[in-house]
């Protein structure tokens, strides 16, 4: 009699189970589009490594949260080159991931958090950072860039990937910002 009253209660408990599902699925494939995230600040001050390094592969988003994908940008750099923390911020995590050296720093005034690697930690988890200081040296080796030294560059807002030169104001992405030139033979106001 137990028996037939646990297969009952099942019976009774899997189709709402399976409807809800439904409904989810429905509500999802009814707006697929997730809500729109907020702006990126630029509040960047710098880049990662060197004054402007090339990007050697961008911001790549998967299709699916584990699709492939690039998450991050590569920039070029020397083995030993300094890598420089791109707007104040906390360390969360100075170590060694997968063989590999990572640093990460939690923007100040942000739910933002950039990843660095590969890279050996001058840093502790803790220590506060401002715009531009120092908190690692490129590692040399590694195949992520082939023969050539790089830093991957991540951005993450919670658990999301954003693309880091999001952070950067267009003025740094663009070489610089405008100089005025004099301009001769125009008469003074």
């Amino acid at each position: 009699m137990r028996r037939a009253m646990r297969w009952m209660g099942a019976a009774t408990v899997l189709p709402l189970a399976l409807a809800a599902t439904a409904a989810r699925a429905w509500v999802w494939a009814a707006d697929p589009q997730p809500p729109a995230a907020e702006p990126v600040p630029a509040i960047a001050r710098a880049w990662p490594v060197g004054v402007r390094p090339p990007v050697l592969r961008g911001w790549e988003p998967p299709a699916t949260v584990y699709g492939p994908g690039h998450r991050g940008v590569d920039l070029g750099a020397s083995a030993g080159e300094p890598v420089r923390a791109v707007a104040a911020g906390r360390i969360s995590y100075a170590g060694r991931v997968a063989g590999r050296g990572v640093v990460s720093v939690l923007l100040t005034g942000t739910d933002f958090r950039t990843t660095y690697e590969p890279v050996t930690a001058t840093v502790r988890k803790g220590d506060e950072v401002a715009a531009g200081a120092v908190v690692g040296t490129v590692e040399a080796g590694g195949a992520h860039c082939g023969a050539r030294a790089c830093v991957h560059w991540g951005l993450l807002r919670g658990d999301a990937y954003v693309d880091p030169l999001l952070l950067l104001p267009p003025w740094l992405l663009n070489r610089g910002p405008s100089r005025l030139l004099p301009v001769l033979r125009v008469p003074l106001p």
